[in-house]
């Protein structure tokens, strides 16, 4: 009896850790993981309208822009977002239109909160431009931005509406909020911006140039 227990503990194939009845597993695959995602857009040199911005109004060169006459700024491409038409464009009001997609997403699945102030920061700086006449620029100070609710692929398009608050010689603010076609408000933002008008030098310096 001793003998037929150690024969069948010797069987060829079995191994010390090897049980009788122990369940067989079958090795499966890994599933393959999700091809990555591709996106290819294009964009014409910025610089092409900077040439055309000293002898226009900021509302004539936007209006232009969204006309085809001068090149929208790379960043619109990168985006994805735009002034849909001229009715977008009024004095001292802008209004920018994007969709949000998955290529905006941040790392816990909505849109980054660097795309909403991007959006709002374009939105609200060129509302301001719209107030300002030929030869006066403008660069931001300061933008502060509330996020109030998460933009997600899927729920269609949204606006930045911007609109001026006050203009004086040397400071413009502006107001504007992200919504949706039911008017839902996703974020709200401020700005105030620097206006750089030309001194008396770079005039005399003009003069001579002509």
């Amino acid at each position: 009896m001793k003998r037929s227990c150690l024969r069948l503990a010797m069987m060829p194939g079995m191994s010390s850790t090897t049980a009788i009845d122990a369940p067989q597993t079958e090795t499966r695959a890994t599933d393959p993981s999700p091809p990555p995602r591709t996106r290819t857009y294009s964009w014409q040199d910025p610089l092409i309208g900077v040439g055309a911005v000293p002898g226009l109004s900021g509302l004539e060169y936007l209006r232009g822009m969204v006309r085809g006459e001068y090149p929208p700024p790379p960043i619109g491409q990168t985006l994805g977002f735009s002034i849909g038409n001229e009715e977008d464009v009024q004095e001292g009001k802008v209004t920018f239109r994007m969709r949000p997609e998955e290529f905006h997403y941040n790392p816990i699945g909505s849109v980054h909160g660097g795309v909403y102030a991007t959006l709002l920061d374009s939105a609200l700086g060129c509302a301001i431009h719209t107030m300002l006449p030929a030869g006066v620029g403008y660069t931001t100070l300061d933008l502060a931005v509330k996020y109030l609710r998460p933009l997600r692929l899927g729920m269609g398009e949204v606006r930045a509406v911007a609109e001026v608050i006050s203009v004086s010689k040397q400071v413009a603010t502006a107001s504007a909020q992200i919504v949706d076609d039911a008017g839902k408000v996703y974020a709200t933002a401020t700005t105030t911006c620097l206006v750089m008008r030309p001194t008396r030098s770079s005039h005399a310096e003009q003069a001579q140039e002509k």
